[in-house]
């Protein structure tokens, strides 16, 4: 039996296929966006207080190298063989680096609908792995250049609304613990997979828009959106095993590894590499790799995590 979050997503990839009028009034998406958002990072915030920082600064040490060589190593392959000029190939290879938040939360949902326990302090992951792979993908596009605008990047990259949400989140579930954001639990933390049903079905909408742009590249961005996940997600395994991760958090850190960023990045490449084909790294991201991780990637990776334990 299919999860019923994701036949929202397939509901919203249907209705956008065939042309429905079906629609999410931006003001809607925005809300759940917030929502979401701040969910996670709360929950992640009362597990963090729980933490010792000296456990997670190893764990966040190599989530930040890895988020600065998923790029580094998806350019060339990029670049040469899929024969993308400098700042498009530069400019995929970042979204993948990145991560996908709502990919995240569907993997969330899926551990906790299966009864599957997980670290709980996944979410500092998500704001770890989002920020090296952007400033990877710049300097890959256009080298070092005195006019950077890394200012105004900088401004985009940590006060954009997905950073700022997670980490507002993440603080403020840190500061009142589970008896502080006992008032609110019932909007934030009840109400997650509603919330984060609607939200599928509003990227459902939104992924089958993202298909036009495969005509050019079309069979390379297909390949390369599902075997690129496939093979990140299981290094993402073996390393989240290997740093003492449970079988759900080595899922986890998994679909991090694999999963591609949709809304930080492409603002972020927007303004400092406004050369780049945006409509190429969105057909891969949400086009390709967003649904095949949701409906396929995800048990994939749990299926890896168990073999490797």
């Amino acid at each position: 039996m299919l999860d019923p979050i994701l036949l929202f997503f397939i509901l919203g990839f249907v209705a956008s296929l065939f042309k429905s009028d079906l629609k999410i009034p931006p003001e809607i998406y925005d809300l759940l966006s917030i929502l979401l958002l701040l969910a996670i990072g709360m929950k992640g915030g009362i597990e963090i207080a729980k933490q010792s920082s000296s456990d997670l600064l190893p764990q966040v040490s190599i989530a930040l190298l890895i988020g600065f060589l998923i790029p580094v190593l998806l350019y060339p392959i990029l670049k040469f063989l899929g024969k993308f000029k400098r700042e498009d190939a530069a400019s995929i290879a970042a979204h993948y680096g990145s991560v996908s938040v709502g990919t995240f939360a569907v993997a969330i949902a899926y551990m906790e609908s299966n009864n599957i326990s997980y670290d709980s302090h996944m979410a500092i992951f998500v704001v770890v792995l989002e920020i090296p792979a952007i400033i990877v993908g710049i300097l890959l596009a256009k080298g070092i250049q005195k006019d950077m605008p890394w200012a105004k990047i900088g401004h985009e990259v940590f006060l954009g609304k997905g950073i700022l949400l997670l980490v507002g989140g993440l603080l403020i579930g840190w500061a009142a613990g589970p008896e502080g954001l006992k008032k609110i639990a019932p909007l934030f933390i009840d109400l997650f997979p509603g919330i984060l049903a609607l939200f599928l079905l509003e990227m459902g909408l939104i992924t089958a828009k993202q298909l036009g742009g495969l005509k050019q590249h079309g069979l390379f961005l297909v390949l390369f959106g599902i075997l690129t996940p496939i093979l990140l997600g299981f290094v993402g395994v073996s390393i989240g095993l290997a740093m003492g991760l449970s079988i759900g958090g080595a899922t986890i850190f998994g679909v991090l590894a694999a999963s591609a960023s949709y809304i930080a990045v492409p603002a972020a490449m927007r303004i400092s590499v406004p050369s780049a084909d945006p409509t190429l790294s969105l057909s891969a991201s949400l086009g390709i790799t967003f649904p095949f991780n949701v409906i396929v990637g995800i048990p994939l990776y749990y299926n890896f995590a168990n073999v490797l334990s």
